[in-house]
């Protein structure tokens, strides 16, 4: 009987030579990924030694820089931890800061045929890169820690076979909410994506696609590997001779196929993604206060360049707050020396922290009154602030052309035709 790549992945990192859904495997980690919000004191009971330094990657991003004196006091007990154990692969607020998801790809910490671990729920990201990533709770990450090993049960798998390319204006945010909508959640299962369609989204589009995958309830998000991923491998001194395909005969729980030229723009309703998405075109009009585009799934270079390509020469409505948040300092870096930061703020956008920050309404939170549009990864009730507040889902082009507009649109207008204050 043939594996998926999950079941591959697992079994290469375990003493098991076949896995299916329903066993048990203990694997060993490659990559451990403590947060800054796992040194807060009710939140970790620090390990004395950790299986190895090397391995283990710190990352400051949720709730940086400091907003008040507790947090202060959490970053410094990280900062002890680190220097106590020897751990050189840390990523303080300063140059080297990020959220972790998109640090994780800039360096790249995960990689294929890998396994890597993180207390944050949007870790199965680094699927994209054809690394088992998944989120776990603290006190088995503090076990990882210390012994370099964890289990998971397998689960099936769903297998997503892309098929053409996205029409212009369309993209893998609008996938996943096609996806979300038409499917439902995948509770328990894993979510595997391949086919001939795949060449052609760049790895930032595949990140976001993978990284939503979390609201969904996947356990793992993997894509099969690719000549589009040895390139970026490869541009960074990594190979790809650990790197996972499907067996021929691999046995799937469901096998879908989706054309990718088919996708239109679409807007996670309120409260929910799962079966509570819809086309923008069905929302047109709809008031918004709030616009963001960012967070770990769309805080992207690629992200930035179309939200600046939708403001160029144009100014935010007048009762639209429009707020960015480059996924990395080096993202925000690029932007900078590309021109996109001075688009952006003379179009009226505020340029926040590369952290968490509004997308888990850590700032800038919503009011009780507020009605968002935002390219980040959740939509709860209470997510982003009050829980009164509404927020849509949708691409970080959707939201900019909202920002522009004062209400939802598709964009079926050229951003220069939008009835929009000149800047």
């Amino acid at each position: 009987m043939g594996m998926t790549i999950a079941e591959k992945i697992l079994a290469r990192h375990s003493a098991h030579d076949v896995l299916a859904p329903g066993d048990l495997a203990v694997v060993e980690v490659d990559t451990a990924v403590p947060l800054d919000l796992n040194f807060y004191p009710e939140a970790w009971s620090e390990p004395v030694s950790v299986f190895d330094p090397d391995k283990v990657v710190v990352i400051f991003d949720h709730i940086v820089p400091a907003p008040n004196h507790r947090v202060a006091e959490s970053l410094e007990r990280g900062r002890a931890f680190v220097e106590r154990l020897g751990i050189t692969r840390f990523h303080d607020v300063g140059a080297r800061q990020g959220i972790c998801h998109q640090v994780i790809a800039d360096v790249p910490y995960a990689r294929p045929g890998e396994i890597l671990v993180c207390c944050d729920s949007h870790t199965c990201s680094s699927g994209a890169f054809n690394c088992a990533a998944r989120g776990i709770g603290t006190p088995e990450l503090i076990y990882v820690l210390a012994k370099g090993r964890t289990w998971f049960q397998v689960g099936p798998t769903i297998r997503y076979d892309l098929l053409g390319e996205l029409r212009d204006g369309v993209t893998t945010k609008d996938l996943f909410l096609h996806i979300a909508g038409t499917y439902g959640d995948h509770v328990g299962c894993n979510v595997e994506f391949g086919g001939p369609g795949l060449a052609s989204l760049t790895i930032d589009q595949r990140r976001t696609l993978c990284t939503m995958c979390a609201e969904i309830s996947a356990e793992f998000a993997i894509m099969e590997p690719d000549e589009v991923l040895a390139a970026y491998m490869a541009e960074r001194g990594v190979g790809m001779d650990n790197a996972v395909w499907p067996d021929a005969d691999a046995v799937y729980q469901d096998s879908r196929a989706i054309d990718l030229s088919a996708i239109q723009p679409m807007v996670g309703l309120p409260d929910s993604v799962v079966g509570n998405t819809a086309p923008v075109a069905s929302v047109e009009g709809v008031p918004i206060t709030r616009a963001f585009v960012g967070s770990c799934s769309n805080g992207t270079l690629e992200d930035l360049r179309e939200v600046a390509a939708v403001l160029a020469g144009r100014r935010v409505h007048p009762g639209v707050q429009l707020l960015v948040t480059p996924g990395s300092q080096e993202i925000h870096r690029r932007a900078l020396a590309e021109g996109i930061v001075a688009t952006l703020i003379d179009a009226g956008a505020l340029i926040t922290t590369s952290s968490c920050g509004m997308c888990a309404g850590f700032v800038n939170a919503l009011s009780a009154k507020d009605v968002c549009i935002a390219s980040s990864t959740r939509n709860f009730k209470g997510r982003m602030g009050h829980p009164d507040a509404r927020i849509h889902l949708a691409s970080s082009r959707t939201v900019a052309l909202s920002a522009l507009a004062g209400h939802i649109t598709a964009g079926t207008r050229r951003p220069q035709d939008a009835e929009v204050t000149p800047a």
